[in-house]
């Protein structure tokens, strides 16, 4: 099978997450897109975030209606910093008959050659980049699938400024989601 992953902190899922995983399933043609929360981001920059419960629960909810788009909670699941070479070996090695593509914001191919175990990591996925800025040239010396889309700036620290607010972020994400942080006074 031809497996897409989206990984993020998605605090909250929102409606520019999931355009940009139904987008690239469609257009490359995966089985599935698979959206991978993060436990612990390994960046030095650490950033706050709600319990992994939530997340999974925000995601279940947005993703029902959506057979393609799928979770994977193998970084949850493992605890610890999350590493994308750690998750995708594991993956790999659990599921050898999958193909993996790898899906990242075209803001991110800069910083490719940063990642931990990159040259390693390059050779258990297909990267795949989303441009969300059209007049941005993505040059990189790894090899990586383009994707243009329309840009949807919205983000999820703008919801949750919004939400600490009390302005109702409605339209940047699932109803269902924001039901679901009203009812259980998240990001307030």
């Amino acid at each position: 099978m031809k497996i897409g992953i989206l990984g993020g902190n998605f605090n909250p899922v929102h409606n520019a997450h999931l355009f940009i995983a139904d987008q690239v399933q469609q257009r490359l043609g995966l089985d599935e897109v698979q959206l991978l929360p993060e436990n612990e981001p390994p960046h030095v920059d650490a950033k706050e975030t709600i319990a992994a419960h939530h997340r999974v629960n925000m995601l279940t909810l947005a993703l029902a209606n959506y057979p393609n788009l799928t979770i994977n909670l193998s970084e949850i699941e493992r605890g610890g910093k999350s590493f994308t070479f750690d998750t995708m070996t594991q993956l790999t090695t659990q599921h050898p008959e999958n193909e993996y593509f790898f899906i990242i914001g075209g803001d991110m191919v800069d910083y490719l050659e940063k990642w931990y175990k990159i040259d390693a990591l390059m050779n258990l996925v297909t990267f795949v980049a989303v441009r969300r800025d059209q007049s941005s040239e993505l040059k990189t010396s790894y090899p990586v699938q383009i994707v243009d889309l329309p840009i949807l700036s919205t983000s999820s620290s703008y919801i949750r400024d919004c939400i600490a607010t009390d302005i109702a972020p409605n339209f940047l994400l699932p109803a269902e989601v924001l039901a679901y942080i009203n009812q259980h006074g998240i990001y307030q």
